[in-house]
């Protein structure tokens, strides 16, 4: 994963709670998907979004803990999406295992990031008195864009 940077400041910027139940992941991918188009970005690009969030909360439920929220920074450059859950051990992409089903989810968000993610400790915005582990990608708004 890329070395934390700072996320661009933005004018926009959505926090959601999850709750803690599968059905999350849907309301998550649905929520992105929604917004990114009324926003007017490229399908494409919302595609990759769509289903990086769907890794980053999915992960979040399997080897995190409750409380759980999503952010969305949008600047007229880039998007960013960070999923905080209060799990302790930051996330490592595990080497590839053909004969699992699982463990490919950071591979893919490393490879639709074009290498512009990763993982840190950071106060929630829903609960700011809690500390968690925030999992982000950050995706340029026009594609082709760096």
């Amino acid at each position: 994963m890329t070395r934390l940077r700072s996320a661009p400041q933005s004018r926009m910027q959505y926090v959601w709670p999850l709750d803690g139940d599968v059905q999350a992941v849907g309301h998550a991918r649905t929520t992105i998907r929604t917004l990114l188009t009324q926003w007017k970005i490229a399908a494409d690009i919302v595609d990759d979004a769509v289903l990086m969030v769907s890794e980053l909360v999915t992960n979040a439920f399997l080897y995190g803990d409750a409380p759980y929220e999503m952010v969305l920074n949008v600047d007229h450059k880039e998007i960013v999406c960070v999923v905080v859950d209060s799990g302790e051990p930051l996330p490592a992409p595990r080497a590839p295992d053909l004969h699992s089903e699982g463990g490919r989810g950071l591979h893919i968000v490393a490879a639709l990031s074009n290498g512009v993610h990763g993982s840190h400790r950071r106060h929630y915005l829903t609960w700011p008195e809690l500390t968690g582990k925030a999992t982000w990608f950050a995706l340029p708004r026009i594609a082709g864009a760096t």
